[in-house]
């Protein structure tokens, strides 16, 4: 088997392992969404590095929920300054101030993605949220967190502090594939689970929100005919709550 084959049979493997392992976390994350929609509220979504990309995944997109509101920093990312994102997702006072930007509302639920769980800006929102009454729902590996210690003052790590915790069951260090030659791994999965996993939450709170009676807002692809006008109906209600809109 050539390594390209290894990896996608490992992501095979590990989605299956998310599907046994991780089901009760996927709805109670669903539940908890499904009760904010229901009352008027926001799902924000946050993730520093590469785990930002998560907090898109679920923005503005085809079959996806309008009222998320993905929490962008560029600082945070990695297109401006790679380094800079590393030194700052550890900085503590940063995501206090981010979160507040966003106006949060008791009742509101956040997305955290963080496969290690460690770095301070991740754990930092995850408090500061909850003492702003919102629910927080962690996305990480355990098997990375349990065997890092955390860089927040707290001394706790994501899955510590946050209500419901979904392991995307990544390994430590989470690049995956082993090549003969080679001293670390390559190939890293938590984009690809994490992004398994929101998409899999928003599919259950669609279920639940029919069946509820409620009709869920929901965006269709630009690229289909009508799509355009259908889309607009929906940014020029949620324009104001979701920022990036």
């Amino acid at each position: 088997m050539n390594a390209g084959a290894q990896y996608i049979d490992g992501i095979a493997t590990l989605v299956g392992e998310l599907k046994a392992k991780e089901s009760g976390n996927l709805s109670q994350a669903a539940l908890l969404i499904v009760d904010a929609i229901e009352a008027g509220r926001t799902l924000h979504v946050f993730g520093t590095g590469h785990s930002h990309m998560l907090a898109e995944e679920l923005f503005y997109r085809a079959g996806g929920l309008a009222c998320v509101n993905p929490i962008l920093e560029e600082g945070l990312m990695l297109h401006r300054n790679a380094v800079q994102s590393t030194e700052l997702e550890r900085l503590e006072g940063l995501a206090s101030v981010l979160l507040k930007q966003q106006s949060p509302k008791v009742g509101d639920v956040i997305i955290i993605a963080s496969n290690s769980g460690r770095n301070a800006a991740n754990i930092e929102m995850a408090l500061s949220a909850k003492a702003s009454g919102l629910k927080v729902i962690a996305i990480t590996s355990l098997n990375h967190a349990n065997a890092s210690s955390s860089r927040h003052s707290s001394g706790k790590r994501l899955h510590e502090v946050s209500d419901v915790v979904i392991d995307n069951q990544g390994c430590i260090g989470d690049a995956a594939v082993e090549i003969a030659g080679l001293p670390i791994k390559v190939s890293p999965t938590s984009t690809v689970l994490g992004a398994c996993i929101v998409n899999a939450i928003v599919a259950e709170v669609v279920e639940l929100l029919l069946h509820r009676g409620m009709m869920p807002d929901l965006f269709a692809s630009s690229n289909m005919d009508g799509g355009d006008a259908h889309n607009r109906r929906l940014i020029d209600r949620y324009k104001g709550v979701v920022r990036s809109l």
